[in-house]
């Protein structure tokens, strides 16, 4: 059941602390009075289970879990350190709204409501804050910045053996719990670890050397993981079809969500195989999978001299300013974004569509170099901008504006630097497109309260 409110937080307690102590301070004061509106909180309500409105267990309340989620965007801590430092902080106690005598929600409720709701209702909450800003600011959206980025996945730097040896050992692991629910008699799936694990160590060695003697050995040592991976394939394979069989009676469907998940993790090990087989022959491989973990994460080159390959997904951040000054700070669109590395021209529409949608019709357009004019002119055209400035491209007008609009460009690549440091948007530490798209939400919703605190205070 859904709780949006617990309406009275003060309890006896709070008579006997000092006034000091029971003041906010004031950052978190700002964000106190902005997270009171009630209409914050109803794209919540409306993304919700319909079902689960009035029935089952009640939920924590909303405007906790949102102040919580607040707290940790801005601090950057965990779950578990969330919990921790809320429950030692009589400041962040009171901002969170819970009780000196309550407890504080558990780190795994928080962590579920986060998978939950997702970033369709995190990025409903970011429009009602801009479109307050608008209605009690008046904020004027004059300019925009448009600029891409990657944001990694919580993943180790890929090998094709490594990639080996993690879906061997999932595959070995899954099947084990498997096994046990089925009982005697079912396949068995061999745990190959600590043959991939000597190859592993083996190709470290061939570093020692020649050249073309490492890259030679190097290939056939990760043609014999292959191999061991496509073993285990086979034995999981024969393994859920004996199991789905048995799947019958008290705890079916327990074992069912067993097997789809052993099916799940044979489908990726199949793709390892078929990557390495790939690239023993010398053939490109167009879209490679990078983690058994987080399927959905690619490698992305963006020409960095400091880390030329990437491992995770790219965005398209959209701010919206009332002028091109250095150092101005607006607000931020929910982002685009689409599986694997798609071109900035690519993200663009949905970008000009959500500025559609927020009724946001800017007269200045700065744009990165990635972008190309013919794209960029058919996706900007239902804005009608009065100028679009592409960085590195000869644009039209004089030097004069073109000094002006090149010293705006450097802001919307410092601005996104900012997002990333100060927001946690560097790294996501949930698994899967949606995932991303779920920490990135709320990073751009707590910068937007916090650019509307300052423009309130």
């Amino acid at each position: 059941m859904l709780r949006l409110s617990d309406g009275q937080v003060e309890s006896l307690w709070d008579d006997v602390l000092p006034g000091e102590v029971r003041e906010l301070p004031e950052d978190l004061a700002a964000l106190d009075v902005l997270l009171g509106d009630p209409e914050l909180l109803a794209p919540i309500a409306s993304g919700w289970h319909e079902e689960a409105l009035s029935q089952g267990r009640p939920s924590i309340s909303m405007e906790v879990y949102v102040r919580l989620m607040v707290v940790k965007q801005r601090t950057g801590w965990g779950y578990e350190t969330l919990v921790r430092e809320v429950s030692d902080s009589l400041h962040l106690r009171r901002f969170c709204l819970i009780a000196l005598g309550e407890r504080v929600p558990h780190e795994s409720t928080v962590r579920k409501l986060t998978r939950r709701l997702g970033a369709v209702v995190v990025d409903e909450l970011t429009r009602c804050v801009i479109a307050k800003a608008q209605r009690e600011t008046r904020f004027k959206a004059r300019a925009v910045r448009i600029d891409s980025t990657v944001v990694e996945a919580d993943v180790r730097y890929p090998s094709d053996t490594a990639l080996s040896l993690d879906g061997a050992r999932t595959l070995a692991r899954e099947a084990r719990k498997l096994t046990k629910l089925v009982g005697a008699g079912a396949v068995r799936v061999r745990d190959r670890i600590r043959a991939l694990e000597r190859r592993l160590r083996e190709i470290s060695r061939t570093m020692d050397l020649r050249p073309d003697d490492r890259q030679g050995q190097a290939l056939q040592l990760t043609e014999q993981a292959g191999e061991l991976l496509s073993r285990s394939v086979r034995e999981a394979r024969r393994l859920a079809l004996a199991a789905r069989a048995r799947a019958r009676g008290r705890g079916a469907q327990r074992k069912l969500r067993a097997i789809q998940r052993l099916e799940e993790l044979a489908d990726r090990a199949e793709r390892v195989t078929a990557q390495i087989k790939l690239r023993i022959a010398g053939e490109p491989i167009a879209d490679r999978l990078v983690s058994m973990f987080d399927p959905d994460a690619r490698p992305i080159r963006k020409g960095k001299l400091g880390k030329p390959n990437e491992f995770g997904y790219v965005l398209q951040i959209c701010e919206v300013t009332q002028n091109t000054k250095r150092g101005a700070r607006g607000f931020i669109l929910p982002a685009s974004t689409r599986p694997g590395n798609p071109p900035e021209s690519k993200l663009l529409p949905d970008t000009a569509a959500e500025l559609q949608r927020l009724g946001l019709r800017p007269r200045e357009v700065a744009l990165d170099g990635g972008f190309e004019k013919g794209p960029t002119s058919e996706s900007l055209a239902p804005l009608k901008p009065q100028r679009v400035f592409i960085a590195g491209r000869q644009q039209p007008g004089s030097r004069r504006t073109q000094r002006r609009l090149g010293r705006y460009r450097t802001g919307a690549e410092g601005r996104i630097s900012h997002l990333k440091r100060r927001y946690g948007l560097r790294r996501s530490r949930l698994k899967g497109q949606a995932g991303m798209r779920a920490w990135t939400a709320w990073a751009i919703l707590t910068y937007n309260l916090d650019t509307l605190a300052i423009r309130t205070s």
